[in-house]
């Protein structure tokens, strides 16, 4: 098994695990907290990311990674400018709660963004120590660490609920998670001089951060740009039906892209170095990504109702339209964990910003203008969002690659025929969940069932190139399973 291999195992386990508590204290939590109260939360986490996300690639984890000789004064350096920042933005976080708490008529807004404010004094430990891992491909650390902060933020959080914290208890939550997550990492790293003031390389790190910073407010604020919009025109129990329903469509990214997402840039930037051709990675890369996403999102889509049903309960239900509209929308980004990458490893992070500054302002007009309409309005936006991103983006990789619409084309095909095959056969499903033969759980069961069984044949009638890798874990784990069983002579 080779080290992206690894590193991708390890980070699935840790993905996967986040995920098992994230849905456990999501399905609590929703029958703790009204769509109101959500939505309170969800406009308080969008705040928050929107001005962390503007500051903190300044000296973030990407610079870290992708440069090709790291220092000690690299490393100095990144962490001063970054705990400067996030310093700064806990000030102004404190400074502007009062302010937004009167703009939207909410007293209890101002607490909760106070509260969150002690996150980004924590986030440069972690931020900086996660970053050196990730670089060193030490996937299995980095996986305890933020398993067991992840299930601080659900025990917490459900318990802060039981107790009537209302929308303060998954915020509290993840105050608590963060601060076991630093704590954990700085035990794990001990290198303490790599974490004391330097400004010996800031120049770099900040020349790098300038566009890195831009690509990362530029998406961030689009991504939360729909929640922040609605709780100003609409209503916060139309946030929490946003919010919910955009959780739910991100389950490709929580099963797959955020399992891949810290391994790709160091895994791209190693392969540049080797001298490989990056056209042959990248579409092998989009081959394999979308027989993955394009499945589990139309799964999502043809099952929304019983998901809802069993997973949040029946007065989670006007979610369901949203859900179907965003999973739709959503198959056009096959390719968006990787764009930049991509752009990293060419040297070309300005491109990236510039791609997000073509793509992104048309669409916030456009995400503005349904907001004014009412809630399925932003989400069938999307119909139309997402695809422009995604070309915009493609051509951009396409310039530096060489890319050509057959080149795609041939990447894809066998993908859209293993997507066509799952959803031929989980609908059959939804149709007798409809009918209803099968109750809401027993159809689920059954949709997974033949999702799964329908995934595979196509897979194996096609042929298709993630087989191969399907066989390099298998006869990776063979070669590993025997080490970890005990020696009778140990015993």
């Amino acid at each position: 098994m080779t080290s992206v291999q690894r590193s991708v195992l390890f980070s699935a386990a840790d993905r996967y695990g986040n995920v098992v508590l994230f849905f456990i204290a999501t399905a609590v939590l929703s029958r703790l907290l009204s769509p109101g109260e959500f939505g309170v939360y969800a406009f308080v986490s969008a705040v928050t990311a929107v001005i962390g996300a503007s500051f903190q690639e300044f000296g973030g984890a990407n610079y870290l990674i992708q440069k090709p000789e790291l220092s000690r004064s690299d490393v100095r350096s990144a962490f001063t400018v970054t705990f400067g920042i996030s310093a700064a933005i806990a000030v102004l976080l404190f400074l502007l709660a009062g302010p937004l708490s009167q703009l939207l008529a909410l007293d209890g807004l101002k607490r909760g963004i106070e509260v969150s404010a002690l996150n980004f004094l924590l986030f440069p430990f972690s931020g900086t120590i996660s970053a050196l891992l990730r670089r060193d491909m030490k996937f299995g650390a980095l996986a305890v660490c933020r398993l067991i902060a992840n299930a601080t933020i659900a025990v917490v959080s459900i318990a802060l609920g039981l107790a009537g914290f209302s929308y303060m208890a998954p915020i509290w939550g993840g105050v608590a998670g963060n601060i076991i997550l630093a704590i954990m990492l700085l035990v794990r790293h001990r290198d303490f001089g790599a974490l004391r003031p330097s400004l010996l390389e800031y120049r770099e790190v900040v020349g790098f951060g300038l566009y890195s910073s831009g690509v990362s407010v530029m998406n961030t604020f689009y991504n939360l740009a729909p929640q922040l919009f609605i709780a100003r025109i609409l209503d916060f129990s139309s946030v929490g039906l946003y919010s919910r329903a955009i959780n739910l469509t991100q389950v490709f990214d929580r099963l797959v892209a955020e399992v891949l997402n810290p391994v790709i840039l160091p895994a791209i930037v190693a392969r540049r170095q080797a001298g490989e051709d990056l056209k042959t990675v990248y579409l092998e890369a989009i081959e394999l990504l979308s027989v993955a996403q394009w499945p589990l999102l139309l799964f999502v889509a043809i099952m929304a109702r019983p998901i809802i049903s069993v997973w949040l309960g029946e007065t989670w239900l006007e979610v369901v339209p949203l859900v179907q509209l965003l999973c739709i929308a959503n198959t056009a980004l096959f390719a968006g964990c990787l764009s930049y990458p991509v752009l990293v490893a060419v040297g070309s992070v300005r491109n990236a910003l510039i791609s997000s500054l073509i793509a992104l302002p048309p669409s916030l007009l456009v995400v503005l203008c349904a907001s004014f309409f009412n809630v399925q309005a932003v989400a069938a936006s999307a119909l139309f969002t997402l695809p422009f991103q995604a070309a915009v983006a493609i051509s951009f990789v396409g310039r530096h690659l060489g890319l050509r619409p057959m080149d795609l084309a041939r990447a894809l095909r066998k993908s859209s025929f293993v997507t066509a095959a799952t959803a031929l056969g989980v609908a059959g499903c939804a149709a007798l969940t409809e009918a209803g033969i099968l109750t809401s759980l027993a159809g689920l069961v059954s949709a997974f069932l033949a999702a799964a069984l329908c995934w595979s044949l196509a897979l194996l009638l096609t042929g298709h190139p993630l087989l191969r890798h399907f066989q390099f874990f298998a006869a990776g784990l063979a070669r590993v399973a025997p080490k970890l069983r005990p020696s009778r002579s140990a015993l």
